[in-house]
């Protein structure tokens, strides 16, 4: 399983460690716009291709993954173009700037018989999957609460008033997109889709999220996930029910550690011995790609493109547009 990587950020380090813990994974080559950006990068994971023309990237016949880490508005672009080529495609969260894009994706992938997974790592981790075990001993559920907030390194350049890419509507940015979007996952995947859906959110002039609050109703509970990328929180997720309760510690993106509480008994539940949450996405992308199993491939895609249409309504709520949405 050969990769080529498009981007240059910390997600890409991060993703390249996890590859180097992976037998049968190899980062053969990385797009940046400039050799001088992926230079340090490449030299520290043992890339020996850049390339700074990406049509090289796509035509590089030894490339069965692109990984698409590029901003969120290039994401569809990128997929798609990669797609195009008859490369496999890892696209990174949120996965694209609206639901529209997803679907096309999707059809587009299923016609060229590739496969196209979304970066997304909460839902591949060990101490999910016990999550999802464990969480019918709650009983009836009442209320889910999550909190993911990570005060910015780019926000105090946005009050000083330049633009980071993060925090402009034009790149597809802000808190929904960026963190609130690992609790949208926490939820969906373990209870499908909503009745309703509404973001209330404190927003920059611009139009961006920096923080928010995503309120979501089902048939039986309440379901409410909070982010930020203004503030710093303690992040949790707290999942109750009449019997008792989940507490998942210090956010839904990592389920570092999870508490199981019931008839006033408490156990730990932790299956996870590594921190990179990505080498779990990796071990399942792997696993479907090395046993052709195009059936799991769809039926995660189809999953990531309900999530999509659950973000674009919530986004919507809050009257936050992306030049995306007009396409």
């Amino acid at each position: 399983m050969k990769i080529g990587t498009i981007g240059t950020g910390l997600i890409v380090d991060v993703f390249l460690s996890a590859i180097n813990k992976i037998d049968g994974i190899e980062c053969v080559a990385m797009y940046s716009r400039k050799e001088e950006t992926a230079r340090p990068l490449a030299e520290k994971h043992h890339v020996e291709t850049i390339y700074t023309d990406i049509k090289q990237l796509f035509m590089d016949p030894t490339i069965d993954f692109v990984y698409v880490a590029s901003p969120n508005s290039f994401h569809y672009e990128h997929a798609y173009q990669a797609l195009e080529n008859g490369k496999h495609v890892i696209c990174e969260k949120p996965f694209t700037s609206t639901a529209r894009e997803t679907k096309r994706l999707k059809e587009l992938a299923k016609t060229n018989e590739r496969m196209l997974f979304e970066g997304i790592t909460n839902i591949h981790l060990p101490n999910y999957q016990l999550i999802k075990e464990h969480v019918n001993k709650l009983g009836k559920l009442k209320l889910v609460q999550c909190n993911y907030s990570q005060y910015s390194s780019k926000y105090g350049a946005l009050l000083n008033g330049d633009l980071p890419n993060v925090f402009n509507p034009e790149f597809s940015g802000g808190a929904l997109a960026d963190i609130n979007i690992y609790n949208l996952h926490f939820v969906l995947n373990l209870f499908g889709a909503p009745l309703s859906v509404n973001y209330t959110a404190n927003k920059h002039p611009n139009g961006i999220d920096t923080s928010g609050i995503l309120l979501m109703e089902y048939p039986d509970f309440i379901a409410e996930c909070a982010g930020a990328k203004d503030t710093k929180s303690m992040n949790f997720v707290l999942i109750q029910g009449e019997n008792g309760y989940i507490h998942v510690e210090n956010g839904a993106n990592g389920c570092q550690n999870v508490i199981l509480h019931v008839d006033d008994q408490s156990s730990q539940l932790n299956n996870q011995t590594t921190a990179n949450t990505l080498y779990y996405e990796l071990l399942v992308f792997k696993d479907i790609f090395d046993n052709k199993d195009f059936d799991r491939c769809h039926e995660l895609l189809d999953y990531s493109h309900s999530v999509m249409e659950v973000y674009e309504t919530a986004r919507k709520t809050a009257n936050i547009v992306f030049p995306a949405d007009n396409c």
